[in-house]
Order: structure tokens, then sequence, then C-alpha cells
């Protein structure tokens, strides 16, 4: 058996088989499953010249009776549409981009883990058309391809509070890109990112440009006091998370105020010196800031530590991902 300090990282395993299908003649194909293994692309397609792609990733959980349940996969998939939308892709079908990914699941079910892992499950969407000239003209071929990669527990050596640097003059991408789930948004924090990790010893980056909190490179950010949750409202400058929406659903249903509006930096030092911080995605679900860096000096989040909120709301979600604890609001599709 693999013990949790021999299992790969995030992301670096994936399932025997995938799907895949292709856009062509302005109409989608039948989808196919197939073995994992590579893919036939001209040197001259669009997305290798022009990055004319989109991707999500959600995850599928196994529940102590051995069922598989997938957790808002209609979200993400709606999120897909409206990415490929913003880059002039053609759109997955919502039934066929489903059923591809039932059929994943179906063909690699012996693959998902138990609790407390899951299977990651990565649709990406892309341009085919073979041509260089096409800077300006959108793909009219495209393939969409779902691969699923077994993951373990995130924090299975327990949860460490993250450093964050506070960036208040570069921006995480293009203003009007930022809620689409592309490439070349996250290529774009990279540099920023790798440089906090070795000036500052960060985990991540903070953007903030002009003062105005933002997002990090891969996460949404949320300040948290007893009662009360803080993020920023949804606009086009970053992308609209479903872990955090629902995250924000669940502390609503127990009673907490929460505020979506725009905030300063200013206001999020002030929230933090006795209260929380934390990144909510899909991978970690909500990870606990201990340190903001900015300019230059360490500024401690509450005690340092993982806080009890950000404990308790994660813990919330992860039960009801789980089947631990109830869906009340209809996100798990057994499949």
């Amino acid at each position: 058996m693999t013990t949790a300090a021999q299992r790969p990282a995030f992301g670096t395993v994936l399932t025997s088989h995938m799907a895949i299908a292709h856009y062509r003649g302005g109409a989608w194909g039948e989808f196919q499953v197939k073995p994992v293994g590579p893919i036939e692309l001209s040197p001259a397609a669009h997305v290798l010249h022009y990055a004319s792609t989109c991707f999500e990733g959600f995850k599928g959980f196994r529940h102590a009776d051995g069922s598989v349940h997938v957790f808002r996969m209609e979200r993400h998939i709606q999120r897909m549409r409206q990415s490929a939308r913003h880059l002039v892709l053609p759109e997955p079908d919502e039934r066929g981009l489903a059923a591809m990914v039932r059929a994943v699941i179906d063909r690699c079910r012996d693959e998902v883990p138990e609790a407390p892992g899951a299977l990651y499950l990565r649709p990406l969407l892309f341009g085919s058309t073979a041509n260089i000239g096409a800077a300006a003209t959108p793909a009219a071929d495209a393939s969409l391809i779902v691969l699923a990669s077994p993951v373990w527990d995130y924090f299975a050596g327990g949860m460490k509070p993250l450093r964050i640097l506070v960036d208040e003059v570069n921006t995480r991408c293009a203003a009007h890109l930022g809620m689409v789930k592309t490439g070349g948004n996250y290529a774009a924090a990279m540099g920023p990112t790798l440089a906090a990790r070795a000036k500052y010893q960060a985990d991540q980056v903070l953007f903030c440009p002009g003062g105005q909190v933002q997002e990090t490179g891969a996460a949404n950010f949320v300040l948290l006091r007893a009662g009360r949750l803080l993020t920023r409202s949804l606009d086009t400058t970053f992308l609209h998370g479903v872990t955090r929406d629902s995250l924000l659903t669940i502390a609503r249903d127990s009673g907490v105020e929460v505020e979506e509006r725009p905030f300063d930096v200013a206001e999020m030092l002030d929230w933090v010196r006795a209260g929380e911080a934390a990144l909510s995605g899909t991978a970690a679900v909500l990870a606990g800031v201990g340190t903001l860096i900015h300019q230059g000096a360490d500024v401690t989040v509450g005690t340092g530590e993982v806080g009890p909120l950000t404990r308790s709301l994660r813990g919330q979600l992860v039960s009801i991902q789980h089947g631990e604890a109830p869906d009340r609001h209809g996100w798990l599709t057994k499949v």
C-alpha cells in the first residue's frame, strides 16, 4: 500500500483512460474513451501560437458505500462554456461534456481513491486549426479532452499556514479576462510568484493592483472573523471560484454575515490583526494564511497559525463532499 509519504504530488498521476472529442465542420463529433497517451497535433495549431485554450478542475469523491459523486459538475461545465465564449472557442455541449466525465469515471472507477482522497477531473479545450497567420481569427476546429487524476489528502502532513506576498503594483492578468480559466492567466502569475518565493520564501502572491485586494495566481482570497466573512465582489478581473461560492453558501447557512465588496490593503491589514485570512480553491478547498509580507515586512495574521474559523469552514465543505454531511444544495452528482 502506498503511504502518505510515498504518494506523488497533486496532479502528477493520471488514470488509465481519457475521453476526447473534436469540433470540425461546425459541429462536435462523438467522443471516444481511449488509453491516456500522446495526441496528434499540428505544429501550426492555433493553441500553440495564440493560446486559444481553457480548462476546468473539479473532483469526484468515493463515499463510504463505494459510490462516486462529482461535486458541482454542472457549475464547472457552465464556467467552462463561459471561458470558451470569452476566448471565441467552440462551446462544449453541456450534456456532451457531462457524458465524457461520466464515461471516464465509469472506465476508471477502480482508480478513484477512498476518502480523504478524490478523483481530480480536468476537462481541457483548445483550438486545433492549423494556421500560423490566425492572430486575429478564431480557431474553426477544436479538441476537448477529459483527463482524470487520483489525488490524496492535500494536507496529509497537517495544515500549515501560508506566507503570502502582497503586491500592490502588478495585476494577475488582463482585467477583462480574469474570470476566464485559461492557462495564460496562470502563466502571467508564475514569474511574480517564483520571484516572491526566492526573495521572501512566499507561497503565493496576493495581487492588489492600486492597493485593491484581488486574488492570488491560483486561488480566491477571503477574510474571516467570528460571525463575519469578507471577500471581493465578483467582477471580470478574477476567477469566479466554485469553491469560493460553495464556502460562502455554507457560511451564510451557518448564520455568518458574508460581505462581497471591494476592499483595500489597509482594511485587510487591519482585519488580520485579530482575524483570519485564507485562500480557496479546488485542490486545497481552504488554506489558512499565517503571514502577509507587505512592503518587505512580515505581518502576522491572527496568531500566525491556521485559524479555527478556517478549519471549521473547510471541514464543513469537505464533509459534504465525502457524503458525511447532508447535501442540502444538491451539489453532488452520483455517477
